[in-house]
């Protein structure tokens, strides 16, 4: 489960039939997509209509956590011209908006928390985090520079697929305010349910709970349940606390989204 969400992280979306997992994931990434450079990027570039500027929004986007004026930031774009693009990006389908869920008094109040930017599928944020980026030697048939983002980064990468998956299989969406954030957070109900996804090699200790407790005082959440989806499982004393208001998700859950 854990190689098949990594391949997900780089091929989820793409509709290419049948690729071989068992294979290595760099191996797979230069047969299927640096081998094909030149034909994926006119496919792309129907997407985009080839424009630098959302292409730099978008690998901006790619290479952050989202937060939209970071990415303004980060493509070095005023906020009308950001605004103007990502609107037309968000209808072309290639992104989506995340709004804080956050409940506030007054307008003014939620004007000063950011929004999230997010891709719609799995390979087209791997494409802008690091193939659009580095075109130049691509298609000279030079895939080093690639290699060596792709090892740098990819445990980051894998990450934030465990966690877009752990919230589809939670049902949950993302929570953040100017101080507190939540990778999982829902309400249904009278229930309250806030969490994280831990793509770790170690095992979740019950300091975490103790840590999502805080948050959500800090918060003034009043959660009633808590999750924590964890890829290495959890610590005996975690695992004590096991029951119907704190929910412990492993790597064979999410066989679960497979059967959906």
């Amino acid at each position: 489960m854990e190689d098949a969400i990594e391949k997900f992280s780089i091929f989820g979306g793409v509709g290419w039939g049948k690729i071989d997992t068992t294979k290595p994931t760099f191996e797979l990434i230069e047969s299927f997509i640096l081998q094909d450079y030149h034909y994926i990027r006119n496919d792309i570039s129907e997407l985009t209509s080839g424009l630098p500027l959302y292409h730099t929004i978008l690998t901006a986007i790619a290479l952050s956590d989202g937060k939209i004026h970071a990415v303004y930031k980060r493509a070095n774009v005023t906020q009308d011209v950001g605004d103007k693009a990502v609107e037309d990006l968000i209808e072309r389908g290639i992104i989506y908006k995340i709004n804080s869920p956050k409940k506030f008094t007054s307008w003014a109040q939620s004007e000063k928390i950011d929004p999230r930017l997010a891709f719609h599928t799995p390979f087209l944020r791997f494409w802008f985090a690091f193939i659009s980026p580095l075109f130049q030697g691509i298609k000279n048939g030079d895939f080093k520079e690639v290699k060596e983002r792709w090892e740098n980064r990819k445990q980051e990468f894998f990450s934030d697929t465990f966690t877009l998956l752990a919230q589809a299989l939670v049902d949950a969406k993302p929570y953040f305010d100017r101080e507190v954030e939540f990778t999982l957070y829902k309400e249904e109900n009278d229930t309250i349910l806030v969490g994280s996804a831990k793509y770790t090699n170690t095992k979740i200790k019950k300091s975490e709970l103790t840590r999502l407790k805080e948050l959500a005082t800090k918060a003034n959440i009043e959660a009633t349940h808590f999750c924590i989806v964890a890829k290495k499982g959890f610590s005996s004393e975690l695992k004590a606390l096991k029951g119907k208001e704190v929910q412990l998700l492993s790597l064979k859950n999410f066989k679960q989204l497979l059967e959906n």
